[in-house]
């Protein structure tokens, strides 16, 4: 019987486990391959996490069950989410336990300035936004303990993102990068290991639930800038970065479902893209790693 239950094992829910894991407590991640980091404390379960009976199952005993999983692509949001989500509920509900949700921007949609708090409204007109909305409230209306942790697009060790998808291939081998954004826009990137340590912190903290808060981070800074940062911590030359016009992503959507997700999204990369975590920072006194300090984490 373990205290903490954590579902997904990609890099926030494999750093929920290993922090939780450092300080004695006892972790179940539950993945549909088994995977998850070892170690004595962590118990790693090869499971359907959809599956409420399992689930629920599974989550005997446990004080609080991080929502940690997220599908490989948006093409899948729609079909996979929803079944994880209730069946997250339907576990906290029947086990007493607190739900901590991994959450996104997503559900605030384009904001005046690109400039987001945890009192911004959810105005989201993208279905994955609007489908991010459905969940929160779903939650909030499961008569659960529930809070929900909004971060920024992730860097660090094993993140899926700018550097992994787009920089890291290109600066290993010495090439351009094709970047579909705005080069010089800010934008507010977060240390997958401050989403996780705010999602501990704040699913033990009864003053944080029934309401999301954003995760502390670093100052926004542009993907050039981002890009420049990650040469310098791996030893190599600055690289080009080709910027693709924006048109062309777009006509790639009428054709391509995964250009069109995208494209659906590209606001936050056209934009300032701001995440305000004041209050979360003065409330529970979480700070964010420095941006240097995530980065070289990654490139490591």
């Amino acid at each position: 019987m373990a205290k903490h239950v954590v579902i997904g094992a990609g890099s926030i829910g494999t750093n929920v486990a290993r922090l939780l894991a450092e300080r004695g407590e006892s972790v179940r991640i539950v993945t549909r391959s088994g995977s998850g980091p070892e170690h004595r404390l962590i118990d790693r379960v090869a499971a359907d996490a959809s599956d409420p009976s399992r689930l629920t199952e599974l989550s005997r005993g446990a004080e609080v069950i991080y929502h940690c999983a997220n599908p490989p692509s948006y093409t899948m949001w729609e079909r996979l989410l929803p079944p994880l989500q209730t069946a997250a509920i339907t576990a906290a509900k029947a086990n007493d336990a607190v739900l901590a949700l991994t959450g996104s921007l997503y559900a605030y949609g384009p904001q005046p300035g690109g400039r987001m708090n945890e009192h911004t409204p959810m105005a989201a007109t993208g279905h994955k936004g609007r489908l991010r909305r459905r969940m929160w409230e779903q939650a909030l209306a499961g008569g659960i303990r529930t809070v929900e942790v909004r971060g920024s697009d992730y860097i660090g060790k094993d993140a899926n993102g700018i550097y992994s998808l787009l920089i890291k291939s290109a600066l290993q081998k010495g090439k351009a990068a094709w970047i579909t954004g705005h080069l010089d826009m800010p934008h507010t990137f977060t240390f997958n290991g401050d989403m996780a340590q705010a999602l501990i912190t704040l699913a033990s903290e009864e003053r944080a639930w029934g309401r999301p808060w954003h995760v502390p981070s670093p100052t926004a800074v542009t993907i050039r800038e981002l890009a420049r940062r990650y040469a310098v911590a791996a030893g190599r030359p600055p690289i080009k970065l080709i910027q693709i016009p924006r048109s062309v992503t777009r006509t790639a959507g009428l054709i391509v479902p995964i250009a069109r997700e995208m494209a659906e999204m590209d606001y936050q990369w056209y934009a300032p893209f701001h995440m305000d975590a004041t209050e979360t920072a003065d409330t529970f006194r979480l700070t964010a790693t420095d941006l240097d300090t995530a980065v070289r984490d990654e490139v490591s």
